[in-house]
């Protein structure tokens, strides 16, 4: 019988990208590494919030803009992600810019999020809603 937390690890990642939960996100949820891209981090958070890990979300978030806590919304059902754009935030740089559009259960968020590197590690600054996009 498999355990249903097995079962989560081994099913597709709500990411998007091709492969299993466990391969692509779930390692960086676990423990095993970080983000190698800005762009990772913006799934690997994504990730975060469809299965409601708020201690990764935070463990993830800029020290300078980080809530002292973060309440997510049980009945929130996250769709679907698309990334629209991305500026620089490779292994090569030190910032980095997503824009995406996170499709929900009645409907989407469109965000241009900043990101920086903090000891080495990507992690989430901040974002903004683009003119057009509510």
């Amino acid at each position: 019988m498999v355990r249903r937390n097995e079962r989560a690890a081994s099913a597709g990642c709500p990411c998007g990208l091709p492969g299993e939960y466990g391969a692509c996100c779930g390692r960086f949820h676990a423990g095993a590494g970080s983000a190698p891209t800005a762009e990772a981090l913006m799934r690997s958070r994504y990730c975060a919030f469809v299965r409601g890990d708020a201690g990764y979300l935070l463990r993830t978030w800029h020290p300078r803009t980080r809530p002292e806590r973060l309440d997510l919304d049980p009945g929130m059902r996250w769709t679907g992600l698309e990334i629209l754009g991305t500026a620089e935030g490779t292994a090569f740089h030190t910032i980095g810019t997503v824009e995406f559009r996170a499709s929900y259960r009645g409907g989407a968020l469109h965000e241009r999020s900043r990101f920086e590197r903090v000891a080495g590690a990507w992690v989430y600054v901040d974002g903004e809603f683009p003119e057009g996009s509510g």
